[in-house]
Parts: C-alpha cells; sequence; structure tokens
C-alpha cells in the first residue's frame, strides 16, 4: 500500500491529492485552477507541481502550518473524539511521540474534529494499570479513535480493546490481536537505519556509534540499530575500508534524556567517535548537547531532527505522522471494516513510508542523487537488510561482518 505522505518526507509526487486539497494550508499555495483545466488535467499538474515547486516553498508552509495548530484546544460539548495516549517521554520530544501527535492534530485541525492528549500517570515509570485509565478517560471524554504510539501499549491494548468494542484503535509500532476495532502500524526501520548508517560513512565517517532506547527489548530500536549497522558495513565493504562502531542500550530504557546517558557520550567523543545515531525519543536531546560540546556530529531518529541542533547530519525516518493521517482519513471515510480492521500494515520503502529528508540535506560527499539510487535499489529488493530484531543475534551477527570493528557498551 502506499502512504498519503504530507511534508515529513520528500518524495512529493506522492501526496494524496484528495488530502491536500481540502486542507486549509493547501489553500495558501492552491488557488482554484480547477474550473480552467478540469479534474483529471488538476490530479496531473499537481504532479508536476508537487514535484518541482513544493520540494522548494510549499515544504516550508507545509511544515509552518503544521507547527502552528496547538497542542490543546476547548471542545463546544466536552467531548474529543480523535485521541491519542502518549508512549514514554514528553510528548514534545521530536521525536516518536511528537511525530504522531502531529499527524493527529493536523488530520483532527484540517478536518474540524475534537483532539486531546493523554499523558499515563508516573511519566517514565508508566505501569499497565496507568495506561489503562488513560484509555479509560479518553474513552469517557467522548473518544471514537485512539492512537497509541508504541509496543508498551500491548497489554493496556489487550484489555482495554475487546471492552471496547465501539472504540477504535491505531497501534502504531504495533501489531494485530485479532480484533476488528484495532489495526497494527509497524514500519520497516532496519531500512532507514540501512540508509544513515551508508551515508555516515559514505560522507567520510569512519569512528560510529549508536545509542537506543528500550533497553535491548524494543523491537523498532533493534531494526533501527542492525539496518544502521549493516549500512555501515555496506558503505566501509565499497569503500575498501573497516570503520569503528560501538552501540549502546545502556541508558536509554526510559527513552529519556539524562544526565548519565550525555555523559557516556561525551566519553564517546573524547575517545574519537565522530557521529551517533541518537535512537530513542527525547534521548536525542542528550545525544546532542553532548556533541555540541565536542563540535562531533549526530543522526536523528523518526522525524528530521535537523532543526532541533545544528550537529544533525541526517536522520532515520518513519513516516509517522503520514501513517496516522491515512488510519483516520480511512476511518472518517467509512473504509475501517474493509482497509483497516484487525489488519497489520507493514510499511517500508517500497510504501515511501521509511527514508532520509532531502528537504534539509547538508552532506556534501554523499549526494541526493546517490541516496535516491540506493533508495531505488532498496524498493526494488537489489539491497537484502536483515530485519532481525532480537539483540542476541544481532550482535551475535554484527560482530561477524567483515567490514566494521564492533563494540557493545554495556
Amino acid at each position: 500500500m502506499q502512504i498519503p505522505l504530507c511534508c515529513s518526507f520528500d518524495f512529493l509526487p506522492k501526496l494524496n491529492y484528495n488530502y491536500i486539497k481540502h486542507t486549509r494550508c493547501a489553500k495558501i499555495w492552491r488557488g482554484n485552477p480547477r474550473k480552467k483545466i478540469g479534474e483529471k488535467n488538476m490530479k496531473k499538474l499537481f504532479g508536476i507541481v508537487l514535484a518541482v515547486v513544493m520540494m522548494f516553498s510549499a515544504f516550508a508552509v507545509l511544515a509552518a502550518c503544521s507547527n502552528t495548530i496547538p497542542d490543546e484546544m476547548t471542545s463546544e460539548d466536552g467531548k474529543y473524539e480523535i485521541a491519542m495516549i502518549t508512549d514514554i517521554g514528553d510528548l514534545k520530544d521530536g521525536s516518536f511521540n511528537e511525530g504522531t501527535w502531529e499527524g493527529v492534530k493536523t488530520y483532527a485541525y484540517e478536518n474540524g474534529k475534537s483532539y486531546k492528549y493523554y499523558q499515563p500517570a508516573n511519566g517514565g515509570n508508566a505501569t499497565d494499570k496507568d495506561r489503562v485509565d488513560a484509555f479509560n478517560l479518553a474513552i469517557g471524554n467522548g473518544a471514537k479513535v485512539i492512537v497509541c504510539p508504541g509496543f508498551a501499549f500491548g497489554n493496556a491494548l489487550a484489555e482495554v480493546v475487546p471492552a471496547n468494542p465501539e472504540v477504535k484503535f491505531v497501534f502504531i509500532d504495533g501489531w494485530t490481536m485479532g480484533l476488528d476495532n484495532l489495526v497494527g502500524i509497524a514500519f520497516q526501520e532496519e531500512q532507514c537505519g540501512y540508509l544513515a548508517g551508508y551515508a555516515a560513512v559514505m560522507e567520510g565517517y569512519t569512528k560510529l556509534g549508536g545509542t537506543f532506547g528500550g533497553g535491548a527489548t524494543n523491537a523498532a530500536c533493534n531494526r533501527y540499530a542492525f539496518g544502521y549497522i549493516q549500512g555501515i558495513n555496506a558503505a566501509a565493504a565499497k569503500l575498501g575500508k573497516k570503520v569503528d562502531v560501538k552501540v549502546s542500550h545502556l541508558y536509554g530504557s526510559s527513552f529519556g534524556a539524562s544526565s548519565e546517558l550525555q555523559t557516556q557520550i561525551a566519553g564517546w567523543y573524547q575517545s574519537g567517535t565522530e557521529i551517533v545515531f541518537a535512537c530513542g525519543g527525547s534521548m536525542f536531546t542528550s545525544v546532542a548537547a553532548a556533541a555540541a560540546e565536542a563540535d562531533k556530529k549526530v543522526i536523528g531518529v523518526d522525524v528530521d531532527q535537523s532543526s532541533q541542533s545544528q550537529t544533525v547530519v541526517t536522520s532515520a525516518m518513519k513516516g509517522l505522522k503520514e501513517s496516522v493521517i491515512y488510519a483516520l482519513d480511512a476511518f472518517y471515510a467509512g473504509k475501517w471494516a474493509s482497509d483497516l480492521a484487525n489488519k497489520q500494515i507493514n510499511l517500508g520503502a517500497k510504501d515511501n513510508a521509511v527514508g532520509l529528508p532531502t528537504a534539509t540535506w547538508s552532506m556534501k560527499n554523499f549526494s541526493v542523487k546517490d541516496y535516491e539510487e540506493l533508495l531505488g535499489k532498496i524498493k526494488a529488493g537489489e539491497v537484502e537488510i536483515d530485519n532481525d530484531a532480537n539483540w542476541l543475534t544481532i550482535a551475535a551477527k554484527a560482530a561477524l561482518l567483515d567490514n566494521i570493528n564492533f563494540s557493545y557498551d554495556i
């Protein structure tokens, strides 16, 4: 399937025409040429306009519109029909939570729907009961569809979903549970991780690091990690060299920023590490701070994080915002039963759902053209990327790769 990408990625000709033509942001630049050229030709024209013009101008307009949508609103009846329950970490984490929330509030705002986010009690120490309580609060406030990002919701959803068949649940980074009111949406993180690692080595980095959230138990972070390692190895092989790769899960179990993580990464940089993949929500803050102090570099995750720090070289992105918009659009179009009910949707390069940001490209030795050629090979199946999500087997495989010196910081 193809998800209707909005503005987080740069595959702009793939944008969903029907979604764009109704958005307030689109009206800023769209005008009303339909009467002159007709609906059919209008769609053809959009492909050309989006590919040539929007890459330079409307990308900024759409992003700005999304950023100005308030995180909180007050409904007239006190009910909020689109809800999001936040994952571990802050809503405005500049990554996983925030990317998902952008999809929720963008769709709601552009379609006149009430929306609200809920944060489970106890923050990074939230229990399954805390998550169940947050779900029940959202349902009590009139939620018709609830978006929840992160594998940590599994147990809570197993309790809440069957008890509330009238409510629909969108489980991001999740799985199906044999229930018609839930859809699981997952991503092939190994692909964008691979692209980031490959790009970094081709750009010239030879001492690379990666810190990953979830304490080695998070499948998505593990796929990011293994893809990253494989990409590094492939690029090093292409260049005929051997590079250093250091990986850790030591301070990432809560996906939060911490002085311990910053100190660890500062030590890496001091020992020669040149660039670190910060993979885990607010962990980015600690890594970016260490990089800024050492004049070193960072790879972001989930969304384009270049606006958050000048240390960012690129970001391994997945279409969080776009997948949420797709699911909400299907729900309100009456297509839940046909398109989403009890479905497991796995999105990757073929769906234009993972990649690197080209609108903010800063690399000199690895060009956008080089990137697009590699992305095309991944889409065509010409590049094989192992999607193992078990850290024990990943570490064993990484140690056997020919073109990296692999170490695990524990």
